[in-house]
């Protein structure tokens, strides 16, 4: 099987996208982190001692090569592509970014380190020239791109804030020698072209996230129609995937449309063959919005919630950890700060906050061991345990700033590779 491919959001992940966050994030003000989606400023320096904790954890499971940085991988799309695919990176920026010929000509002379760092804080460390804002939102990988089967859709944010990522992703799909297969057998679809930005009657444009896209099996793509992706999108998006044979059925979520719940990740993710953890009041009350499943046949299926579709053409045992143990407070509290925000690294494996610990108690009656992040590295390096040995187990990482940014361990992962057997 290619060494790009998911099908499945709980098989053994073996590649995956990551971003630490850079010093970009660092430059954000309080009067410009609404304006740039983020809800606070943070303390960068442990917001990256988290994170490294966080890609300590993959590292440990996936193995170093599984884990690629974003960065790394825009430097080197840079450093192998022509002089005239560079241009034509600059020639979308420089316009978006409305920087002058002056600047351009600037960029186009920087070495392909500056220019990665450069497109993605905005500042060239060199010369101390600050050329345009920070996109602090790409840590959050899930939304650049998502697998499905054997295809990888680039993504179209909703937000100003979060365009630049999409350059820098379709750059990095249609230059890196990673993708070279794909982009010769047809298998990248770009949300960017699909039917050219045409929108539907009502003036619906065409914008798609990550967050609001799950692999759950391999006929089966789950999308929400949320604050962030729009069901125009999801219709130009389906009838491409059944154009393609790609999946059978695409699942609308409809979700309210409210920052709390942008993405259908900041409300439930599937975990284990039998669990999902979850939202309450959306996912298993379906207060909010409706589940719509069309199928490539044309029919046309409804649920109230997103519980009894998972029931009922997913799996009937699926049962469902409630975020916050399901009672309020601390559902909402917790929700908040993504204890249904998690990605796991195999089945019943799984990374979540350790300040969600109401939703912890929830695991722990559901059956998991929690562990802190730490225990679990010393207890790999001491030989107490091996990753191979670890079932049934929610791993919390540190998050008091990782947590400021409205993104869980789902959202700072765009998985390339997972497998159901060990290879």
């Amino acid at each position: 099987m290619s060494q790009l491919h998911v099908a499945s959001e709980i098989d053994i992940l073996r590649r995956v996208i990551v971003h630490r966050p850079d010093q970009g994030i660092g430059r954000i003000t309080p009067h410009r982190a609404e304006e740039l989606l983020f809800d606070d400023i943070v303390f960068l320096d442990d917001m990256q001692r988290e994170h490294d904790v966080f890609t300590d954890v993959l590292k440990a499971f996936v193995g170093e090569d599984g884990v690629l940085e974003v960065r790394d991988l825009l430097f080197e799309s840079i450093d192998q592509a022509s002089t005239d695919l560079i241009g034509e990176l600059l020639d979308f920026i420089v316009p978006f970014e409305e920087l002058s010929l002056a600047q351009r000509e600037q960029l186009s002379q920087v070495s392909a380190a500056e220019l990665a760092d450069i497109l993605i804080t905005g500042y060239h460390a060199a010369n101390t020239t600050f050329y345009f804002d920070p996109i602090p939102n790409f840590i959050f990988t899930r939304d650049i791109a998502v697998m499905v089967n054997d295809h990888i859709i680039i993504t179209k944010a909703n937000k100003t804030a979060r365009q630049r990522e999409n350059f820098l992703t379709r750059f990095i799909v249609h230059s890196h020698p990673m993708f070279k297969e794909m982009r010769e057998e047809g298998r990248v679809i770009n949300l960017n072209l699909v039917d050219q930005f045409q929108r539907s009657t009502q003036g619906e444009g065409v914008s798609m996230e990550g967050g609001d896209m799950m692999t759950l099996t391999s006929d089966y793509l789950l999308i929400g129609c949320s604050e962030r992706t729009t069901a125009h999108a999801i219709h130009l998006l389906k009838e491409k995937l059944f154009e393609k044979n790609v999946v059978k059925h695409v699942v609308q979520i409809n979700l309210p449309q409210n920052r709390a719940y942008m993405h259908i990740d900041t409300v439930f993710t599937h975990i284990d063959v039998n669990h999902t953890v979850a939202f309450k009041p959306l996912i298993v009350d379906g207060l909010g919005g409706n589940v719509q499943v069309f199928s490539a046949d044309g029919s046309v299926r409804t649920y109230n919630a997103v519980a009894d579709f998972m029931q009922q053409e997913i799996n009937p045992d699926m049962q469902f950890v409630l975020g916050g143990d399901g009672e309020s407070p601390y559902q909402e509290r917790e929700q908040w700060t993504d204890a249904c925000n998690l990605v796991s690294i195999k089945p019943g494996v799984a990374i979540s906050y350790d300040r969600n610990t109401v939703t912890a108690q929830a695991f722990e009656r559901a059956g998991y061991s929690v562990i802190s992040a730490e225990t679990l590295l010393n207890d790999f390096k001491n030989g107490v345990s091996t990753p191979e040995s670890i079932e049934k187990t929610i791993i919390m990482i540190p998050s008091s700033e990782l947590s400021r940014g409205r993104g869980g361990s789902h959202c700072m992962t765009c998985p390339l590779w997972r497998s159901s057997h060990p290879v």
